[in-house]
């Protein structure tokens, strides 16, 4: 699945590809399942520009599958193996060819789904925990706590010993608790209801990217280096705050996301970890997928099937 032009939705096609024998440090899998994220539209939507040059531009950065071969000095897998891929490109495939070094091994009780989903999230608010340096003793605001990033930097945070308060829509208030977060309504004197659950607040993570998000943490909280956001580019910039990700002047962290990459399936076979998968699509409705995704109307995860 590609897009051919730049656009909506509206652009993607399904293509023949024949991906060719993996080469030395390569393997080829076959694709059982593969994570939607933001970004994938974002590279066709003109976000990140666009260069004709870039066309057709191949989709998906994270898939779960099976290893059906191995290019040459590849000795850490074999066929058959259970694996999850990040980073990639063009997981939105029946079969794709990628480094050995962005493959692991999928825990066996994980469903290819959860699988194909976990990665880009969970080391995105990975690298928001390290950033802000959250642990034991501090009280965390996460903005948009119940979107696909935020759950992840809720459990996170908790595992380290944090308190969390999270923002989200009442409707998601429940699922917050579950997650062992305070839920808090966003909306106009989100400052005050914070204040009243959480009288110091130590660290905020802003992953919705609302002006304000970002006011009302850099109200409450004292430090600005304790302040990030992964989408609120403009204003954080003009708040001080830790830009992080793929945005302008933004730290992208791959260092600390690629070693998250084990620490999370680790947490997810302790019991500590879990992805809400919101939706299901088969490969061939991705340009669905995406306005599902664009539109807000799915609580979770999407994730294709070829």
């Amino acid at each position: 699945m590609v897009a051919t032009a730049y656009g909506g939705p509206e652009v993607l096609r399904a293509i023949d590809v024949d991906p060719g024998a993996p080469g030395p440090g390569e393997v080829l899998i076959e694709v059982h399942a593969a994570g939607v994220n933001p970004a994938d539209w974002k590279m066709y939507s003109g976000a990140w520009g666009t260069d004709p040059a870039r066309l057709p531009i191949r989709l998906g950065l994270e898939a779960s599958g099976t290893v059906i071969g191995v290019g040459p000095g590849v000795q850490e897998f074999d066929l058959g193996d259970e694996v999850i891929a990040q980073p990639i490109t063009g997981a939105y495939a029946q079969r794709v060819v990628v480094p050995v070094t962005s493959v692991l091994v999928k825990p066996k009780a994980m469903s290819w789904e959860k699988a194909a989903g976990i990665m880009v999230v969970g080391a995105t608010a990975a690298h928001t925990i390290a950033a802000t340096g959250v642990g034991a003793g501090d009280t965390v605001l996460v903005h948009g706590a119940a979107g696909g990033v935020g759950a992840m930097v809720v459990q996170l945070a908790h595992a380290r010993g944090a308190r969390v308060v999270g923002t989200a829509a009442p409707s998601n208030h429940g699922y917050l608790t579950d997650l062992k977060a305070t839920p808090v309504a966003y909306g106009p004197g989100l400052t005050e209801r914070v204040r009243a659950v959480a009288p110091t607040v130590t660290a905020a993570i802003d992953t919705s990217g609302t002006d304000e998000a970002l006011n009302s943490s850099a109200a409450l909280v004292e430090r600005r280096a304790r302040i990030a956001t992964i989408a609120g580019f403009a204003r954080g910039a003009q708040l001080g705050v830790q830009l992080l990700g793929n945005g302008p002047h933004a730290d992208p962290g791959t260092e600390v996301r690629l070693a998250a990459r084990q620490r999370l399936l680790d947490l997810w076979e302790a019991g500590r970890l879990d992805l809400r998968i919101g939706a299901t699509y088969r490969l061939e409705d991705a340009a669905k997928a995406h306005t599902a995704g664009l539109e807000g109307r799915v609580a979770g995860k999407i994730v294709l099937l070829p």
